[in-house]
């Protein structure tokens, strides 16, 4: 059989490589996605959301890619500290930190020629989020690239205790930290769930019923950013020091992330401190998606 070639009457082209990190996936874009003008990473973000949101349709949503699928644009970055800068795409718009995607992008930069000398045992990558700049540190030995860890920007708790009135379960109080992205935290024990044992679709109406901008979005991973705020948290409510190492499981997958504050700082007038989390994420394919201007379902579509 012939290798397989363009068909005829296709248009515009998007290829892709496919990763995960404990079973998230990340769709990282590397051909076919329009020139975004200089300017700094907010201005590149904002001009993506804007102008070529629909590109963005078309690789996550079906029926190229479905509701959980994370998407990563590379572009350069205006900070002389960064080696590469990054737009973190989903399903409802552009997210501001992606944990996994950044263990992902750790082992991709090494492997695909984005440092020009990587060192063993390890490298260091400096990844430009819309959240800040994300340092993230590469297994590297003999050619290949392994396990991932990075220290997060300034995280930090930014309210507990917040009594919200959540539909059929009372009155539930939820702590609300930042790693890199903001996270309402609550126990799954004042839903009577547990997070390794309960359905998912059962985790999931919870999550929603906590707050409406939760959509249907399952974590497969124990969620980079997320433990990032978990861990500033724990670290803030004097449950953990400083360099205690913290084991993350994810429900649906059982994978594992590893966790520790290491360090304190500040973030404005909040006491803040940088998390270093660390997982492994895996090559899965490459793909090169068409567009034929006749398919009416080209831009993409989700089930509910």
């Amino acid at each position: 059989m012939e290798p397989p070639r363009r068909p005829p009457g296709v248009g515009s082209v998007l290829s892709v490589l496919d990763m995960h990190t404990g079973g998230e996936p990340l769709r990282i874009i590397t051909g076919g996605f329009p020139l975004v003008p200089a300017g700094d990473l907010l201005s590149k973000r904002r001009y993506v959301r804007e102008r070529l949101d629909g590109l963005r349709r078309r690789l996550i949503f079906e029926p190229r890619g479905h509701r959980d699928m994370y998407g990563a644009l590379l572009v350069g970055s205006e900070r002389p500290d960064a080696h590469l800068g990054v737009l973190f795409m989903h399903n409802q718009g552009y997210s501001t930190m992606c944990g996994h995607a950044v263990l992902a992008l750790g082992r991709f930069a090494l492997d695909y020629g984005l440092i020009k000398e990587p060192s063993s045992p390890e490298t260091q990558v400096n990844i430009h989020c819309p959240c800040g700049l994300v340092r993230a540190f590469v297994q590297y030995d003999k050619g290949k690239s392994g396990r991932v860890r990075f220290h997060s920007v300034p995280a930090f708790v930014f309210a507990t205790d917040v009594t919200v009135d959540v539909q059929g379960y009372g009155k539930i109080a939820v702590d609300i930290a930042y790693g890199g992205a903001f996270y309402a935290l609550v126990s799954a024990d004042h839903f009577g769930l547990d997070v390794c044992s309960s359905r998912t679709r059962d985790l999931v109406d919870a999550a929603v019923a906590v707050t409406n901008t939760v959509k249907t979005h399952v974590d497969r991973s124990p969620c980079g950013s997320g433990v990032t705020a978990r861990v500033a948290l724990q670290y803030h409510k004097g449950l953990i020091p400083l360099n205690q190492m913290r084991t993350f499981q994810s429900g649906p997958t059982s994978s594992l992330f590893t966790a520790k504050a290491v360090e304190e700082t500040k973030c404005g007038d909040f006491k803040a401190v940088i998390v270093e989390v660390s997982g492994q994420a895996h090559y899965t394919g490459t793909a090169s998606f068409y567009v034929e201007d006749d398919d009416d379902l080209k831009d993409g579509f989700l089930l509910r």
